[in-house]
């Protein structure tokens, strides 16, 4: 049985940062000098915050040592870090949107679903076989808290109504096929 601490978890910390050429890649070092690994990014380059900064949310895994470090680490940089913490993502579900999905700005649709939910976003694919102006889908794979995947599905299916998009949701256990 393996110590907690060596038990590696996923946690997001959320950053804001200067509006400079750079300063993604130079939040980005902490984290993989320190031992962190990668799960998703999310650059709201198009928000900005009361203070002016660009909003970044990072999704890594890490030992809860080593995160302690990249958290210091980032300290010592002089990020804002606007929260660290475990957000202990144990069900993924997989869902595909199809519509006009460029058109009603992926972008935005995307950050409706981060921030109407505990959700994170951890896998995107789009497909515009006919082009930006057509039908497009994307499948989006989500990481959420155990036992929150329904509330997730019921606010992509908000979104997904609002922008008239179409939603392939994945099977639920207890679902009849």
């Amino acid at each position: 049985m393996s110590d907690s601490q060596d038990e590696v978890r996923a946690y997001t910390i959320r950053l804001e940062l200067v509006d400079e050429p750079g300063e993604l890649l130079r939040a980005l070092h902490p984290i993989a000098d320190n031992g962190g690994n990668l799960l998703s990014i999310f650059h709201e380059r198009g928000n900005v915050t009361p203070r002016g900064h660009i909003p970044v949310e990072v999704d890594l895994e890490a030992t809860p040592e080593r995160f302690d470090t990249i958290v210091e680490a980032l300290q010592d940089e002089n990020f804002d870090i606007i929260q660290a913490g475990a957000e202990r993502y144990s069900e993924a579900l997989t869902i595909v949107l199809s519509g006009h999905l460029v058109n009603t700005d992926l972008s935005d649709t995307l950050s409706n679903i981060q921030e109407a939910t505990d959700a994170s976003v951890t896998d995107l694919s789009l497909s515009a076989p006919a082009g930006t102006n057509d039908v497009s889908s994307a499948r989006l794979r989500l990481a959420t808290e155990e036992g929150k995947a329904n509330d997730v599905l019921d606010a992509v299916r908000s979104i997904a109504a609002e922008k008239d998009l179409t939603i392939v949701e994945p099977l639920t256990a207890g679902g009849s096929a």
